[in-house]
C-alpha cells in the first residue's frame, strides 16, 4: 500500500459494522513468514497519531491511526443475557454490562409472557464516527437504542419494523440506518428526535448497512436475496444492484475494507462460502470455501500488507486472508484456532495491532495479536455474544457508571457430541440461565434432511432433550433446548437418528411422556 498523508488517512478510515458458508474459487495457502513485518510497532501508534492533530480515526483503519487508549471501549451484544458487555481494551478489563431486559427465559420476569416489557435478543451494534454514541439493536423486540459512551447511559430508544438485524450511524452522525431484516427496507432514524424519517425499500431481508470510507455510498446485503444493494447516501436511492452467485447464497454479515475497495460477505446458511465484491467494478471477484456458519469479516493492515479476517463459527476458527489487488482471489495465510466456541463478531483496534473476536458459545472474547496472529487473552463476558465493535474515543469515559453484572460469571460447559447411527461431529454447550439451563447443539457432517434427537445421559439413564432436522448440507447450526442439565449431573450428550419413543419408561431408561419437551425434573 502506498503511503498517504494524514488527511488522506483520516478520509479513508472506514466505519463499518461487522453481526452470522457450495464453494467455488478457494484461496491458496502461503506462509505468513513470507511477509515479514518491516514496520516496528512504535511507528504505528504514538508517532503516527501525533501527526493527526487530535483527529480520531475509528477502526478498521489504514496505518497511522491512534494507538489503543484507556478512553476506548470494546462492546459485545449478548443475546442470551440481553446485555451489552463493556471492555477497556487498554487493560483488557471487563468493566461490566448494560442490561436491556432480563436474561433469556428468566422465570422472575416471565420473559415470554404477555406482561413482559423489557428487551429480547440484544444482537446488533454500531457507533458514530466521533465515538460518542453506540447504537444497540434488539432483534425480537424491534428496538434501536442509543448509548452515551462516556456514561454508559441509554439516552434514546426507537422502535422500528419487524426483526431489525444491524444498524449503523450515518457518516455525519445525525441518522441511524437500520436493516429491517424481517421485512424489505432500511429504516432511516433521526435518533435525536426519536423517529423514523425515511424508508429505503430493498429486496427481501436486508441484513446490514455499511458506509464507504468517504461516506457517499451505503452497501446493504441480504439474507434471503442474492444481491448487494449500493445506495447513494445523499439521495437515499439504490443506484446499483450487484448479483451474488448462487453458490454463495444469502449473507448475514458484511464489512467494507478501509481503502473502500472491497466488501466481504459472510454466508452462514449454506455452510461453506464467503463472497468478495470489488466496489470499483461491482463484480464478485471470489467465492471462498471458508466453512460452516461463516460469520463476520473485518480488516487490518500489518507491515504494509492488507489482510481480511473471517470468523467461522462451525469450525471455531478465524481465517486470515492476504487481500489481492489485481482481481485474483485472496490467499489464505493463517488459520487461528479460537480459544472457545463459535467465533462471531470481530473488530480491530484502529492501530491494527489487535483484533477482537466474540465467542458466541463460550461467552467470551478472544484478543488476537495481529503481528503473530495468536490469541493473547480471553475475557469472560455476557452470555451468547453476537456483534462486537471497537469504539475509539478521544475523551475519558466513566469506567463503571450505569454498569451492572448481569450475564457475567455464569457457568458454561461443553460436551463433544457422541453421534450414533451415522457419521458427523458436533458440540453441545450447556449455559446456566436464571432458573434453568440452555442446551445449544451445533453439528455438521450428518445425513442431510434427517430428524435427529439429542439425549442427555449420566451413565445409567438418558433423557431426550430435543428433536431437530438437519439442513440440506447435513448441518445443525443452532438447536436450542432448556432443561435442568447441571442439577441432574448429566455427563454426556448423544445424537441419534429419529425421534424418541413415546412410551414411558422407554427401553433407554428415559422418562419422557409427562415432561414438557426438553425439560427433566432435577434430582
Amino acid at each position: 500500500m502506498h503511503a498517504k498523508s494524514s488527511s488522506a488517512r483520516a478520509f479513508v478510515a472506514a466505519v463499518v459494522y461487522a453481526s452470522i458458508a457450495g464453494c467455488a474459487t478457494t484461496g491458496t495457502h502461503e506462509s505468513m513468514a513470507s511477509h515479514p513485518d518491516p514496520v516496528p510497532r512504535a511507528a504505528v501508534g504514538p508517532n503516527a497519531s501525533s501527526s493527526l492533530h487530535g483527529t480520531l480515526i475509528p477502526a478498521p483503519a489504514l496505518p497511522g491511526a491512534q494507538p489503543i487508549s484507556g478512553n476506548d471501549r470494546v462492546y459485545t451484544a449478548d443475546q442470551a443475557s440481553n446485555t451489552v458487555s463493556v471492555i477497556n481494551p487498554a487493560t483488557n478489563t471487563v468493566l461490566g454490562t448494560i442490561a436491556f431486559g432480563k436474561p433469556r427465559l428468566s422465570p422472575s420476569a416471565d420473559v415470554l409472557g404477555a406482561m413482559y416489557d423489557g428487551q429480547i435478543d440484544v444482537h446488533g451494534l454500531g457507533f458514530s464516527r466521533d465515538g460518542k454514541w453506540l447504537n444497540v439493536i434488539d432483534v425480537t423486540t424491534n428496538a434501536v437504542h442509543v448509548i452515551d459512551t462516556a456514561t454508559n447511559k441509554v439516552v434514546r430508544t426507537v422502535y422500528v419494523g419487524r426483526a431489525p438485524h444491524e444498524g449503523f450511524f450515518s457518516p455525519d452522525g445525525t441518522r441511524i440506518w437500520v436493516a429491517v431484516r424481517g421485512l424489505d427496507y432500511v429504516s432511516v432514524i433521526d435518533w435525536r428526535a426519536g423517529k423514523e424519517v425515511d424508508r429505503i425499500h430493498t429486496e427481501d431481508a436486508p441484513s446490514k448497512v455499511v458506509f464507504s470510507p468517504d461516506g457517499k455510498l451505503a452497501y446493504v446485503n441480504h439474507l434471503r436475496t442474492q444481491v448487494l444493494d449500493v445506495i447513494d447516501v445523499a439521495s437515499r436511492r439504490i443506484i446499483r444492484r450487484v448479483p451474488i452467485p448462487a453458490e454463495a447464497g444469502g449473507s448475514s454479515d458484511e464489512a467494507i475494507s478501509p481503502d473502500g475497495r472491497e466488501v466481504w460477505l459472510g454466508m452462514p446458511e449454506n455452510g461453506r462460502t464467503t463472497a468478495v465484491v470489488n466496489t470499483n467494478t461491482s463484480r464478485v471477484e471470489a467465492v471462498l470455501s471458508t466453512g460452516p456458519r461463516t460469520n463476520h469479516p473485518n480488516f487490518v493492515t500489518v507491515g504494509g500488507v492488507d489482510y481480511a479476517y473471517q470468523t467461522v463459527g462451525g469450525l471455531n476458527q478465524t481465517l486470515v486472508y492476504r487481500r489481492s489487488h489485481n482481481g485474483t482471489p485472496p490467499t489464505l495465510v493463517k488459520t487461528i484456532h479460537n480459544n472457545g466456541y463459535d467465533p462471531h463478531g470481530i473488530w480491530p483496534s484502529p492501530d491494527n495491532t489487535r483484533i477482537y473476536v466474540a465467542l458466541q458459545n463460550s461467552d467470551a472474547v478472544d484478543v488476537i495479536d495481529t503481528h503473530t496472529n495468536s490469541v493473547i487473552k480471553t475475557l469472560p463476558i455476557g452470555q451468547s455474544p453476537m456483534a462486537l465493535v471497537y469504539v475509539a474515543r478521544s475523551t475519558p469515559a466513566t469506567s463503571t457508571h450505569n454498569l451492572g453484572r448481569q450475564g457475567l460469571d455464569m457457568r458454561t460447559q461443553h460436551f463433544a457430541l457422541r453421534v450414533l447411527g451415522g457419521s458427523g461431529r458436533g458440540t453441545a454447550l450447556i449455559r446456566a440461565l436464571p432458573g434453568i439451563d440452555e442446551v445449544t447443539i451445533g453439528a455438521d457432517g450428518l445425513t442431510p434432511n434427517q430428524q435427529v434427537t439429542a439425549y442427555a445421559g449420566d451413565g445409567t439413564r438418558t433423557t431426550a432433550l430435543m428433536t431437530m432436522k438437519t439442513n440440506e448440507f447435513g448441518n445443525i447450526d443452532e438447536g436450542l433446548s432448556y432443561s435442568y442439565f447441571f442439577a441432574n449431573h448429566y455427563t454426556s450428550v448423544t445424537l441419534e437418528p429419529g425421534t424418541p419413543p413415546q412410551s414411558e419408561p422407554t427401553a433407554r431408561g428415559s422418562v419422557l411422556a409427562p415432561k414438557a419437551a426438553g425439560v427433566s425434573e432435577p434430582k
